[in-house]
C-alpha cells in the first residue's frame, strides 16, 4: 500500500463532493472518513488547510513506522489532490478525553485563528491548539434549518460550545442564550457573533454548569420556543457538580428541557455517542421524530456521525 491509493481515494472523493461544496459556497468540509481500512484517518479541510485525525491507540514497535508512512502518503496524497502544502497539514490524535481535558491546549499560546464561510455564515478555527477546531461541521444542516426556522423566536442553546447553532438562530431573527462551562468558548461564540455581524450584546451568554443552571432556569419558570441541546457522551469535570452521562442521564436531561419549553415548542436533542437508544420513558411521553437523515450532511453520509431527534409535547401533555 503507497501512496497511491489514498490519492485515488481522495481524488473519487474530491469529484463527488465538487458540486456540493461549490453550490453551498462552504470551506469547511470532510473529505476523507476511514475510507480505506489501511489508512483509519478522518480528513477535514479548512480552505486551504487540512486537519488529519488519528483514533489514537498505544502502539508496538512494528506499529510505530507503519504510522510515520500513512502519515507521509496522505500529505503526498493532500498535496498532490488539493495542493495542501506539507505545513498546512496538521495530524491530531483523538484519546478518550476525562474531566475539563477537551478544554485544554494541545498547543499553548497557539492564537492562530482564522475564518471560514459557511454560507450566510462565517466563523472562528484554530486548527492547532485545541483538539477540536471550534467548528463542528456535522451540524452543517441544522445550522442551515435554524437560519430558516427561528426568526422571532426565543431559543437555548445548551453545551453551546463556541455557539456555532446560536449564530444560525440569532442571524435568522432569533434571541439566544448560549450556556457552556468554558469561558474561552463562550468568548469565542461572541466573537462569531460579531464575525456575523450580530450584537452579542443583544443575546446571553452564560458560563455555568449546564445541569445546574437548568434546575435555576425551571424555578425561574423561563419559557423558551426552542431548545438546542447537544451534550457530551461522558463529562465528569471539575466544573459541574456532577458527572454526566448520556446514555444513563438523557430522560432527566430531556425531560428538564421539555418543561422549559412553551406549548408548541421544540426540543433538538443531538448526541454522537454510538449505539445510543432513546429511552422508552422519553419517546412514549412526547412526541419523539429522528431527524438524522437530514441532519447528517453529504460530506458525513457514510458515516453514522450523530444521531438528532425533535421532540415536541403531545396534545395532552401540557407539561412533561
Amino acid at each position: 500500500m503507497d501512496s497511491q491509493a489514498i490519492k485515488n481515494r481522495l481524488q473519487k472523493n474530491i469529484k463527488k463532493l465538487k458540486s456540493y461544496v461549490q453550490k453551498n459556497g462552504i470551506e469547511a468540509y470532510r473529505i476523507y472518513n476511514k475510507d480505506i481500512p489501511e489508512y483509519p484517518y478522518q480528513i477535514d479541510i479548512y480552505g486551504s488547510d487540512a486537519v488529519i485525525y488519528e483514533q489514537g491507540k498505544r502502539l508496538d514497535e512494528e506499529e510505530a513506522p507503519i504510522r510515520i508512512q500513512h502519515q507521509k502518503d496522505i500529505e503526498i496524497a493532500l498535496q498532490e489532490t488539493l495542493g495542501i502544502a506539507p505545513e498546512k497539514q496538521h495530524f491530531k490524535i483523538r484519546q478518550k478525553q476525562k474531566g475539563n481535558e477537551q478544554y485544554k491546549p494541545l498547543v499553548p499560546g497557539s492564537d492562530e485563528y482564522f475564518t471560514v464561510n459557511e454560507p450566510p455564515f462565517k466563523f472562528w478555527v484554530n486548527l492547532e491548539r485545541y483538539l477540536d477546531t471550534g467548528l463542528f461541521l456535522d451540524h452543517r444542516p441544522l445550522r442551515q434549518h435554524l437560519f430558516t426556522t427561528t426568526k422571532g423566536k426565543n431559543v437555548l442553546n445548551l453545551f453551546s460550545y463556541t455557539c456555532s447553532l446560536s449564530v444560525a438562530a440569532a442571524k435568522g431573527g432569533a434571541t439566544v442564550t448560549s450556556i457552556d462551562m468554558s469561558r474561552t468558548y463562550l468568548d469565542w461564540g461572541m466573537e462569531n457573533f460579531s464575525l456575523n455581524d450580530l450584537d452579542p450584546k443583544a443575546h446571553r451568554f452564560i458560563q455555568a454548569d449546564v445541569l445546574k443552571e437548568l434546575q435555576f432556569m425551571l424555578e425561574a419558570k423561563v419559557k423558551f420556543d426552542v431548545i438546542l441541546l447537544d451534550p457530551p457522551s461522558f463529562s465528569n469535570s471539575k466544573r459541574m457538580e456532577e458527572d454526566l452521562d448520556i446514555d444513563r442521564d438523557h430522560p432527566i436531561l430531556v425531560r428538564d428541557c421539555m418543561n422549559l419549553l412553551t406549548p408548541e415548542g421544540t426540543l433538538y436533542f443531538s448526541t454522537n455517542k454510538r449505539k445510543f437508544e432513546l429511552h422508552r420513558i422519553i419517546s412514549s411521553a412526547y412526541d419523539c421524530k429522528e431527524i438524522s437523515q437530514w441532519t447528517i450532511p453529504q460530506d458525513f453520509h457514510q458515516s453514522y456521525i450523530h444521531q438528532a431527534f425533535t421532540l415536541k409535547r403531545k396534545p395532552s401533555n401540557p407539561e412533561g
